[in-house]
């Protein structure tokens, strides 16, 4: 029998087969606190709010206020991560094609500076003196008078310290010696400038071009189109996990090479993500230009030597670890009580003639390209290079075949017991006690960030600015977004509500606490998301009422959402 059944009006009938009122006809209802969300997250509102209770020191009023939870991956709160990468943009295009030094001149010490650090001076002789002489009493007591003046010091504007303590544990100095196989640098004196040449062409106009600059790893094996590798068994898991890990470090000597090569500190605005074989991959924004012969030198020169133990072949497995003695305070061997070499100990048995345990190279694939300020492509080459900080690296690729869920698989099994730092606990799998040694400790359950899946061994920043770059830090950009919305909300006399109106307030006159679970005053998170997104759409009309009265529009990466970071 074919057909609607007797006496069943098709109309009534589900599509999905399930009938006006049944569950399966209910399961496809959203959940209104799923609405709420999706409400939030299209006017830009964080879904995981930090409700913080404001007082007002002058009037003794108090008002509990949604705060952002600051996230940067989108899989926690795509809103905040949103708002994290636009600020990212306008803190690569601030200093992308500057014309101007950025930072200024320090000032010059005061007269009261420089007596304080002939004194200090005078401090460390007599310390040395009284440590010579075996008075510990002493040498404490000058200590403390030392951190009295390096705190007025400080109290005075001096940055950093006069001399900082580096007595607790002496610094290993290996041979600067370059390697063999490396290609010498040309090497210049450093001139502090950071600003690129100008060119001029034949019809007089003068202009000051940047780079584009793409860096990877090199390869461990052939892959595939899809990044999963041709010859699993016999690709590199090893030096890929290592050179993960090390890539920081790899990176930081390429800048250091690059500006003793071309004779100026060059800055760079860099943000890493993986290729689809998951290696790591860097893009960089610089300002000024470099040949690209040179950038192929200095890339092909550079190197990274991990001077570590041995960590190639494991001496304990799962079934049989080192034990924590408390009366030794270390650890043990399992079967003849032996203490483990400390992380000093170990390091002192390596040899001049030794090899290191690794050596990080960049691979010769190398992409640089020159912008410049005017160029149409600046705004999507800062896209590009800010497209995936709102992802974690394991998700900035689709995985959707088995192939590549096994490579993502086999490189997370070569990350789990790689060590990641001194203090890591797998060198105990490695007959090594770690730096720092404590109770509980167990190979392959380290905290470390590069064991962790989602981030594919790089433990590192996802972002490496320079210290020039722009003269700002991250606070500062963020602070200009708002004194831009304020500037929008004065050219109406308004002041907005909210955090915006606290900007304008006394910081000293105002005190935040943040409300712990279980507050009876603390709100269900629906009403702060309410409460947020109702506060949202007051600020965007105030904005869209100033834009309206002063003519003036939003620039492409300016604050057209600076209101979200308020």
């Amino acid at each position: 029998m074919t057909g609607p059944a007797l006496g069943h009006d098709p109309a009534s009938v589900d599509p999905t087969g399930g009938r006006p009122g049944s569950r399966a006809a209910r399961m496809r209802m959203p959940l209104a606190r799923h609405v709420v969300e999706t409400v939030a997250i299209d006017n830009g509102v964080c879904v995981r709010p930090m409700p913080m209770r404001r007082t007002n020191l002058d009037t003794g009023e108090t008002e509990i206020i949604p705060v952002p939870c600051g996230a940067t991956l989108a899989s926690k709160c795509p809103p905040c991560a949103e708002r994290a990468r636009r600020l990212r943009m306008a803190q690569c295009k601030a200093g992308w094609h500057l014309d101007d030094e950025p930072l200024p001149d320090p000032d010059p010490p005061s007269e009261e500076a420089k007596i304080l650090a002939g004194f200090r001076a005078d401090l460390e002789a007599l310390r040395l003196d009284t440590e010579r002489a075996g008075d510990a009493a002493g040498v404490s007591e000058i200590d403390d008078l030392i951190g009295q003046v390096d705190d007025e010091l400080s109290t005075l504007g001096v940055r950093g310290k006069a001399a900082p303590d580096s007595r607790d544990r002496p610094r290993r100095v290996r041979s600067t010696r370059r390697r063999q196989d490396a290609p010498d640098l040309p090497r210049l004196p450093v001139d502090k400038r950071t600003v690129g040449r100008t060119y001029e062409a034949a019809d007089g106009t003068v202009w000051r071009p940047s780079m584009f600059l793409t860096l990877t790893c090199d390869s461990y094996g052939r892959v595939t189109s899809d990044g999963t590798p041709v010859d699993p068994d016999g690709y590199d898991y090893r030096r890929a996990a290592r050179d993960a890990i090390h890539f920081p470090k790899l990176v930081d000597r390429f800048w250091q090479n690059l500006r003793r090569a071309v004779g100026w500190e060059v800055q760079y605005f860099a943000a890493l993500e993986p290729q689809r074989r998951l290696a790591p991959h860097l893009h960089a924004a610089i300002r000024g230009t470099v040949p690209r012969v040179l950038l192929r030198q200095v890339a092909a020169a550079t190197y990274h030597q991990v001077w570590w133990p041995p960590c190639d072949r494991p001496v304990y497995g799962d079934d049989r670890l080192p034990v924590w003695d408390d009366a030794a305070g270390g650890y043990l061997d399992p079967d003849t009580g032996a203490a483990l070499p400390i992380w000093d100990e170990a390091l002192d048995t390596i040899g001049e003639d030794d090899e290191p345990t690794h050596v990080v190279r960049f691979g010769p694939q190398l992409r640089a390209d020159g912008v410049t300020a005017n160029s149409a492509t600046t705004g999507r080459m800062i896209g590009y290079l800010t497209k995936y900080l709102t992802k974690s690296l394991d998700t900035c690729h689709d995985v959707a075949t088995d192939a590549q869920r096994r490579h993502v698989d086999r490189l997370a099994d070569a990350l789990r017991y790689e060590p990641c730092a001194p203090t890591c606990a797998n060198w105990l799998r490695y007959g090594v006690q770690p730096r720092n040694a404590k109770p509980g400790l167990v190979p392959g359950r380290c905290r470390g960030k590069a064991h962790r899946r989602e981030t594919l061994g790089f433990g590192g920043r996802r972002v490496l600015v320079s210290r020039k770059w722009s003269g700002k830090s991250l606070t500062d950009h963020r602070a200009d977004r708002g004194a831009w919305v304020r500037e929008q909300l004065e050219a109406l006399g308004q002041t907005g509500t909210g955090p915006v109106a606290a900007l304008g307030t006394d910081p000293a006159r105002t005190v935040w606490t943040l409300l712990r679970p279980g507050d009876p005053a603390t709100p269900r998170r629906e009403h702060l998301l309410l409460h947020a997104v109702a506060q949202r759409h007051a600020w965007r009309a105030q904005l869209d009422a100033a834009r309206h009265a002063t003519g003036g529009g939003f620039p492409a990466i300016g604050p057209p959402d600076a209101v979200r970071a308020a």
